[in-house]
């Protein structure tokens, strides 16, 4: 039987950086997952510490956006059909959550999260020794069209408000940043506030690396084990045994639901699905940071494996099997802009982005048991906010003062 104070359930971003802030506040801790850390959500993002996303992605509202998105032919948006009737009424409380008030009331609830993230991430990175994964060199978008150009300088007049950092470029000003990007581009946005990283699998196993140097436990077990314990607390079934913890944080991301639906909690948890694949450059083509084309709705960015290509959003069954669609249409699209060559991978990689319908987590306790935290919901913001969520929470949960205000994320505003 093991004994520890807290069981934190996950080992992605926000689980081992959960883990790692009780730990720095004397808990003693075992982090549980069915697979080593940082082999799911974590492993296949695009790596973006993403200080320059104040306002979150919102459900398209004008009928011109809409009309777009039904073709069902789009790189950023894609969905199943047979799967709509039963995502229809989240995406329904997506669209409203997205009208200019709420989105608005969005951005200022995620702001103070959005704006602690590189403060949070760069101690662990240096503490883990693993400062080499990440690049100081922000991220850049491009549009190929006047029309796409003024959209995103509109967007900027956000960002300044907010002390964001950027430069709009024209097209030689793109060339001098990435000189092996495609002419005609009609100009871009360089966000130089973010920082991306190599490999941001390494770095959630980087982090859990330090938290075991530090005295952590790592299990591989089932977290939907997990139950109240005899006596108050909770338990799951370990590989050796029984597991007792007075506190349990539910850090599960897209799994979240197949542990608190049995105990009586139905948040409108829906997940993103997304597809990556890594590419060689042709020749001696270089691509020195992230670069979004904005028009096409894919990302490309340099990873340690090669040039990783990143989708949008596909709405379909957690757990049905994949349908890169979106990864083909992009590729074709990314090959304009950038000269790949062949693929690395054997196959698209799948992950699942978890998403509530009002753009930002919940983090905090449960509000019909004791000792029960939640910490997921984190959409495209999982990696970013990984490290400041964990030090909410483990505040939250031994009693300190907080970092930011935690009411934003109660559970149970829903």
């Amino acid at each position: 039987m093991i004994r520890s104070d807290v069981a934190v359930l996950g080992a992605g971003i926000v689980g081992v950086s959960t883990a790692l802030h009780l730990q720095a506040r004397g808990r003693s801790v075992v982090l549980v997952d069915r697979r080593g850390p940082g082999e799911e959500t974590s492993h296949g993002n695009a790596g973006l510490i993403e200080r320059a996303s104040v306002v979150p992605y919102a459900f398209p509202r004008s009928l011109l956006d809409l009309l777009r998105y039904a073709s069902n032919r789009r790189i950023d948006a894609r969905y199943h059909w047979v799967f709509l009737p039963r995502i229809a009424p989240w995406l329904f409380q997506y669209w409203r959550h997205s009208s200019p008030a709420r989105l608005a009331e969005a951005a200022r609830a995620m702001l103070p999260l959005i704006e602690r993230c590189l403060d949070e991430h760069r101690p662990l990175l240096e503490q883990a020794g693993i400062t080499h994964l990440a690049r100081e060199t922000g991220w850049l978008t491009v549009y190929r069209t006047a029309r796409g150009l003024a959209a995103g300088a509109a967007e900027t007049a956000t960002a300044a408000a907010h002390g964001l950092n950027f430069g709009v470029l024209d097209p030689a000003q793109i060339r001098a940043l990435e000189p092996h990007l495609a002419e005609g581009l009609a100009g871009g946005v360089h966000w130089q506030d973010p920082v991306s990283v190599s490999d941001p699998g390494a770095v959630t196993k980087g982090y859990a690396d330090l938290f075991l140097r530090r005295g952590g436990r790592l299990l591989q077990a089932d977290a939907r084990s997990l139950q109240p314990a005899e006596g108050g607390g909770w338990s799951l079934q370990g590989p050796d045994g029984p597991v007792l913890a007075r506190d349990a944080v539910v850090a599960l991301g897209p799994w979240s639901l197949d542990l608190i639906r049995p105990l009586g909690y139905r948040l409108p948890l829906a997940v993103k699905r997304g597809y990556h694949m890594h590419y060689r450059a042709r020749g001696n083509a270089v691509l020195h940071r992230p670069v979004l084309d904005e028009e096409r709705g894919y990302l490309l960015t340099p990873m340690a494996r090669g040039l990783r290509l990143t989708t949008g959003v596909e709405m379909g069954p957690r757990d049905a099997p994949p349908t890169p669609v979106q990864l083909e249409v992009a590729e074709a699209a990314a090959r304009t802009l950038f000269p790949l060559d062949g693929r690395v991978d054997d196959r698209p990689w799948m992950g699942a982005r978890p998403c509530l319908p009002d753009m930002r987590p919940v983090i905090g306790p449960a509000p019909r048991h004791r000792g029960l935290w939640f910490a997921f919901g984190h959409a495209h913001h999982g990696f970013t906010l990984g490290p400041v969520t964990g030090r909410l929470l483990a505040e939250m949960l031994t009693g300190g003062e907080t970092v930011v205000d935690p009411s934003p994320y109660r559970t149970d505003r829903f």
